[in-house]
């Protein structure tokens, strides 16, 4: 039976915990919350406050320009490793995705998808939830989702981060093009397919490549 045509008054229960999920995500919500870099200045902050220098009970001057240049480390290497406050992440939205140009963040691509389903439009919530699959595993840098980057090199590009997954991502890749291409229908069990590959991949610990597997076993314990 065609599912379609189908429109559902009220969500699954996986679409309407992914739905409630995704609104706490949305970034209104995480820009009340301090950020690392905000923790980081305020505990900095504190610690100065705390120093006293009156009567000598404070500490030394070379503790103090030691200490600074630590922290001034440690700030420059956590910005290298996760770039700006908040920067990061929009950057990574930016760009094209399976030829359109889609500046979505997975939380809103897994939203937009799962709104889809709700209404039983899986065509659309097949298309979205699969770019929103690619997305994620390009933030990972587990593909490159490049201008050009089709759904199957995609796919392919996953399998190798997720051998077992293999068969499930070039599904995935077919019912993509099938409903964005070739002007099929959707199905809910295709949807679900794809949902259910999204949240195993979010979870899964990717295989590394054979040198940098090898790198690894060969370092000193």
């Amino acid at each position: 039976m065609r599912l379609a045509s189908f429109s559902p008054v009220e969500p699954s229960a996986p679409d309407a915990q992914e739905l409630l999920l995704d609104e706490l995500a949305d970034p209104a919500y995480a820009q009340a919350q301090p950020t690392w870099f905000d923790l980081l200045s305020q505990g900095i902050l504190e610690w100065f406050q705390n120093l006293r220098f009156a009567g000598g009970d404070g500490p030394p001057v070379l503790a103090l320009i030691i200490g600074g240049a630590l922290i001034a480390v440690a700030v420059l290497v956590a910005i290298l490793i996760y770039g700006l406050p908040r920067r990061r992440a929009r950057s990574q939205a930016a760009g094209e995705l399976f030829g359109e140009s889609d500046r979505r963040t997975v939380r809103e691509l897994r939203r937009a998808s799962a709104t889809a389903a709700a209404q039983g439009d899986f065509a659309l919530a097949i298309a979205e939830r699969f770019r929103a699959l690619a997305r994620a595993l390009d933030e990972r840098t587990l593909l490159s989702a490049l201008p050009g980057t089709t759904a199957h090199a995609a796919a392919r590009q996953a399998t190798r981060a997720f051998p077992v997954e293999g068969e499930a991502l070039e599904a995935a890749a077919d019912a993509f093009d099938g409903v964005r291409y070739q002007g099929r229908p959707g199905f809910q069990d295709a949807y679900d397919a794809i949902r259910m590959l999204d949240e195993r991949l979010q979870q899964a610990t990717p295989v590394l490549p054979p040198a940098v597997a090898h790198a690894f076993s060969r370092a000193p314990a």
